[in-house]
């Protein structure tokens, strides 16, 4: 497993993600205005993208002590980040982040999403599916179980009726556990915020058997890729990756289970990291602060 992501701090937290051109100051700024309102900084990482001239900024601080009521903050960090040009976000992490997991006929990244339960900061609240085949093994923990059927004549009106789904819950992340459709861009570009996990032995073996494919070159790593979906096919900016060494004596068996574990891991890392609020994008690149 990846190293520990969770502050020390018992008490809820306010989390700022910043991504802006860099200039003399905006840490000494940022910071200055948190301490100065009572804010206990508990954790703080930053990152300076030097060809591309950009400040990433990670700052989390005790919300107990802070003196700014909620309702205003959001007009008080205006005030503070919008002079530095960039883009910012802030997170609570008292305000429960829902989760939708997409997937197909494989479990292994599903079932292993709700096993870990609540260690993300966030919950599974429902399911959605192209296949009855998981119904039962997904009810058994009290999820609700969506069945929309996708062909080329009902994927436009599917989809819409998945976005309103996404809606009426309140959703704000969707997970492709090994959900075998492709969202169309009109669907990415109405709820972006989606994660994918795949093989990562893309684009060399490509299709629906791809450790079959690796077993016959003979390849001796075999890893997982989590990153972002965009309109661009499994392109998008990537959350987390890892591998495992395989060898002559794996049979393709073998290569489908050790693929199966680590998809699992990579999947849960970027999961957690984050509704953790602690990944940053920018271009098709993302800053990670583990």
């Amino acid at each position: 497993m990846a190293p520990s992501t969770s502050t020390k701090s018992a008490s809820p937290t306010i989390t700022l993600l910043i991504v802006c051109p860099d200039k003399v100051g905006i840490v000494a700024s940022l910071t200055g205005f948190i301490t100065t309102h009572g804010g206990n900084l508990v954790d703080v990482d930053f990152h300076t993208d030097h060809e591309e001239n950009l400040f990433l900024g990670r700052l989390e601080w005790d919300q107990s002590s802070f003196s700014l009521p909620r309702e205003t903050l959001h007009t008080h960090f205006s005030q503070l980040c919008d002079p530095f040009g960039g883009r910012w976000s802030l997170h609570f992490s008292d305000t429960p982040q829902k989760v939708a997991v997409f997937v197909s006929l494989q479990d292994h990244c599903l079932l292993d999403l709700i096993w870990r339960g609540k260690e993300f900061g966030g919950e599974v609240a429902l399911v959605v599916s192209n296949h009855e085949t998981l119904r039962e093994k997904v009810e058994k923990y009290g999820i609700p179980f969506h069945v929309f059927k996708i062909t080329s004549a009902t994927k436009q009106a599917q989809e819409q009726a998945q976005l309103s789904l996404l809606r009426d819950h309140n959703i704000t992340t969707v997970i492709l556990a090994k959900y075998m459709q492709i969202l169309s861009d009109a669907f990415l570009t109405a709820f972006p915020n989606v994660i994918n996990i795949h093989h990562s032995f893309l684009p060399a073996f490509v299709g629906g058997k791809p450790y079959h494919q690796a077993h016959t070159r003979g390849v001796k790593l075999i890893g997982a890729t989590a990153h972002f979906a965009t309109p661009t096919l499994d392109a998008g900016p990537i959350i987390e990756q890892d591998v495992v060494r395989v060898s002559h004596r794996d049979t393709v068996e073998d290569l489908v289970r050790k693929g199966r574990d680590v998809e699992r891991v990579v999947l849960a890392r970027a999961v957690r990291l984050h509704l953790l609020n602690r990944v940053l994008t920018y271009g098709n690149k993302t800053v990670v602060f583990e």
